[in-house]
């Protein structure tokens, strides 16, 4: 750790020197070197998922696991998404003349060095290291031990095209040892890490955020719910909930908790569980949902609150909006809710009254994502209140500076 920390240090000295044009072209590098090496890095997930099937990972961690041709080429893609995006440094965000003449300018300005701890998804390993490069952070990356051999071979990949660029690259680097010591250490690393961001379970989170001594952006485990109003649109909330639910099982912004509203259940519930069953899903409801609709289990009070990450959902029957936006802040873990509704009072209600990072109206909660946020790739999805909260990008990745221009100005 000694050995990344100095290595760090130097690839921060090293991309202050940087142009926007030479991160471009080293963005564009490390794009065509992951889909040149994509069957050695397929080759290398595979291992993972291997040894994730012989210990028994969920079917929804497989899947966040799992990489194939084409999600290697999103990631391809997402890479050069971000080349094009602007350089979120060097911008004057306010420009002041004071009455003595001196000229201040606040200059948005790289963070430094990041460290980012994560599990199960080795996407992140390049989503991180490109977005950190762009916005000319540094970057140290410790992934899972599930992942470790996809997250080494994407790694070596990007490391690979900056040194063909003439970057130092130790820009992007890898912790290589997947113990729980290591991430202790890098939680211990003030002084060399300028912030820590750690993507995973709420384990992981609830760990890095009470034992860092590194500033921490949390980012947040995602039972995102969705109310069905009074007024929905059946078809449209059936819809909806299908794709939220089952388009991607292991993803944070995948919807694990149904709020329906009494005046619309009885004809709501049976068209929703129609759809869910075409994906064999378990819905666990309260005693009217159960009512409402035949092959509903009985939900425990542990169940509004759980992240399943698996063919799993949860109904909670309510008799206004007000019992739903309290029902929704008292288990959210503030990270994306929606309303389906066609009045468009309650809808205005919900946008305002629910306290996560991402609202929706009429919309499915997988759209909280950088990439379809328009950032090109995502860090991470914040479910704080400070610095950045939901999808975090360049942007996020940036801090002020204030520049003061004089001319021999005394106090």
């Amino acid at each position: 750790m000694k050995e990344l920390a100095k290595n760090a240090l130097a690839a921060k000295d090293f991309l202050a020197t940087v142009t926007t044009e030479q991160k471009n072209r080293a963005l564009s590098a490390i794009a065509s070197a992951l889909r040149n090496d994509a069957q050695s890095i397929i080759s290398e997930n595979k291992k993972d998922l291997e040894k994730g099937r012989e210990a028994g990972l969920s079917q929804g961690m497989l899947d966040r696991l799992m990489l194939d041709s084409g999600r290697i080429e999103d990631i391809a893609l997402a890479v050069e998404n971000v080349a094009r995006l602007s350089d979120p440094c060097g911008v004057v965000l306010d420009e002041i003349k004071r009455p003595n003449g001196l000229v201040i300018k606040k200059v948005s300005v790289p963070i430094g060095v990041i460290g980012i701890i994560y599990e199960s998804r080795p996407n992140v390993t390049a989503d991180a290291a490109v977005l950190c490069l762009k916005s000319s952070n540094a970057v140290i990356l410790r992934g899972g031990k599930e992942a470790i051999c996809s997250n080494t071979a994407i790694a070596a990949s990007m490391r690979g095209a900056l040194s063909g660029c003439g970057f130092d690259p130790n820009c992007i680097q890898l912790v290589t040892d997947t113990s729980r010591e290591s991430a202790n250490q890098m939680m211990q690393m003030s002084g060399v890490i300028d912030c820590l961001i750690p993507r995973g379970g709420k384990g992981l989170i609830k760990s890095v955020v009470e034992n860092s001594t590194v500033p921490v952006i949390e980012t947040g485990s995602g039972n995102c719910h969705i109310y069905v109003d009074e007024s929905a649109d059946i078809d449209m909330a059936a819809n909806i909930i299908f794709n939220a639910k089952t388009q991607r099982i292991g993803v944070c912004n995948a919807c694990e908790s149904l709020v329906i509203h009494s005046g619309i259940i009885k004809k709501a519930l049976p068209a929703i569980k129609a759809r869910l069953d075409e994906k064999n899903v378990e819905i666990r409801g309260d005693e009217r949902a159960q009512a409402a609709c035949r092959g509903v289990l009985p939900a425990s009070e542990e169940d509004f609150g759980t992240e399943y990450l698996d063919y799993i959902i949860s109904v909670k029957t309510v008799d206004s909006l007000d019992e739903a936006v309290r029902h929704i802040n008292k288990y959210s873990t503030r990270h994306s809710e929606a309303i389906i509704t066609q009045n468009e009072k309650n809808a205005a209600e919900f946008l305002q009254r629910v306290d996560s990072s991402s609202v929706y109206v009429n919309a499915s909660t997988r759209f909280t994502d950088g990439g379809e946020f328009g950032l090109g790739a995502e860090i991470g999805i914040s479910t704080q209140k400070l610095h950045a909260r939901g999808p975090m990008g360049l942007r996020e990745l940036t801090t002020v500076k204030y520049l003061i221009y004089g001319e021999g100005q005394i106090r």
